[in-house]
Formats: structure tokens, sequence, C-alpha cells
């Protein structure tokens, strides 16, 4: 699998002083046992895979897993996810206000 991804540390500005998250900057059409497999070799609490929003109200999508399975949500990646998303060029469709759709719904960040 060749996709770019970034690892973020979330909760600080000194690096490796944070908590990681890897974020894959394009997860569309990897499957489930891809997900899976890539978070494993992360190795980190959390991957996640930015993909397009099903729903026009968000301006991205994610899947979020630990090494072992699929979270709903989480804290630290969703605030790393839309770090890494707005730092290769994402653009919230409303100001000031990102809108992440994940399996808990939308979170306004």
């Amino acid at each position: 699998m060749s996709r770019p991804f970034r690892q973020v540390d979330v909760f600080t500005t000194t690096a490796y002083d944070g908590n990681p998250v890897a974020v894959v900057l394009d997860g569309l059409g990897l499957d489930d046992e891809t997900l899976q497999r890539f978070a494993r070799w992360t190795n980190l609490s959390e991957t996640t895979f930015v993909l397009p929003p099903s729903d026009v109200a968000a301006d991205y999508g994610v899947r979020i897993f630990t090494p072992t399975h699929e979270l709903p949500f989480a804290a630290h990646p969703t605030l790393g996810t839309c770090h890494a998303w707005l730092e290769t060029g994402g653009v919230p469709r409303t100001g000031g206000v990102i809108v992440q759709e994940c399996a808990a719904g939308l979170i306004r960040i």
C-alpha cells in the first residue's frame, strides 16, 4: 500500500512529547482488512484513514482503527486527523468550523 500518511503528535508543540496518531490521507478504495493491517503495522494506539464524506454537511470522512479493532470515535485521532487534513490543503466548507464525519456521526471541530 503506497498512500500518503503523516504521524501527528497531538496535544503538544514539542516533537515526541504528545499522543501520536498515524493519519492516512487517502483511504479511498482500501478494504477493512487492509485498514486493520495498516493500523497493526503502525503499532500506535490509533490510526485514521481520511475518506470523502457521505454527508454533504461534512468536510471529510474518517475511519479510526486501533491495532485490533475499529472505533466509532476517539478524541486525539479526531484532532490529529483534522490537523493533518488542514496541513495538506484541506479547506472547510464553513469558515471557523471543520466537520468530520465518523461512525459516531458528524463532529464539529
